[in-house]
């Protein structure tokens, strides 16, 4: 079908920017644009639940799985010294308490 189209300023410089870009027809982006616009929307159809896929695994032989915690709890332990003696210039961690 043939028509005339008066598009408004903003809707121009769009189609000219995506006509530039894709280098497609300027009919071929217009009439993508209005199909895309017009189509059923995504929102509009029930969306399926996400389901997680379970992948059952091992530990590598030599990984202790009571003791997967035992960095963390170090680098925290590390840390917390770490700002105790920022927090009491002229003290050292592990002298004993005497300054």
């Amino acid at each position: 079908m043939r028509t005339t189209l008066t598009l408004d300023p903003d809707v121009e410089r769009l189609v000219g920017d995506e006509v530039h870009r894709t280098r497609r027809p300027f009919k071929q982006v217009v009439n993508d644009a209005i199909r895309r616009g017009l189509a059923p929307r995504l929102a509009d159809e029930p969306e399926k639940p996400y389901r997680v896929k379970v992948h059952r695994t091992k530990l590598r032989p030599g990984i202790d799985p009571t003791s997967l915690n035992r960095l963390a709890d170090e680098l925290e332990d590390e840390a917390l010294l770490g700002r105790a003696s920022r927090a009491r210039p002229g003290r050292r961690p592990g002298a004993g308490g005497r300054p």
